[in-house]
């Protein structure tokens, strides 16, 4: 498998944060879960024998209403069936679109300390992700 990422970089998140912070975003997030859930030593679900899928459940439940307080939506999500183009060995289990009012509240969200304990959940979930930023754009029946 290739590399593999469950939060930024220093220089992604950098990159993040020098973007407009007052137009609406959308975040692609995609997602590989772990057999088995990781969680640190101590924590509360330690040891509990929880899925990767049911750790990321947990995180959304945890983390939903600070998502939701901020302004977020979910715009679109979908179950992963097969790689069309791209690596053969690249695979995931969900993939989801959450849309946000503005970058702010993105950052009001991950610097809440309710969603900061949430967040354990889904590093314990994720063998593997990817958080790509997008400006929205208009639907429509072309792809021009």
């Amino acid at each position: 498998m290739s590399d593999v990422y469950i939060d930024p970089s220093p220089v992604n998140f950098q990159a993040f944060k020098d973007l407009p912070r007052d137009e609406p975003i959308h975040m692609l997030n995609l997602l590989l879960y772990r057999d088995l859930a990781e969680y640190p030593e101590g924590h509360e679900h330690h040891g509990n024998g929880w899925s990767g899928r049911r750790a990321y459940e947990e995180y959304g439940k945890t983390s939903g209403p600070i998502f939701r307080r901020v302004g977020g939506s979910i715009v679109w999500r979908g179950a992963f069936q097969t790689m069309v183009t791209g690596p053969d060995d690249r695979q995931w289990h969900d993939g989801f679109v959450a849309q946000y009012p503005n970058s702010g509240a993105f950052f009001e969200m991950i610097k809440d300390p309710d969603y900061q304990k949430a967040v354990v959940n889904r590093t314990a979930a994720l063998v593997d992700s990817r958080l790509i930023r997008f400006k929205p754009g208009e639907g429509g029946d072309g792809f021009g």
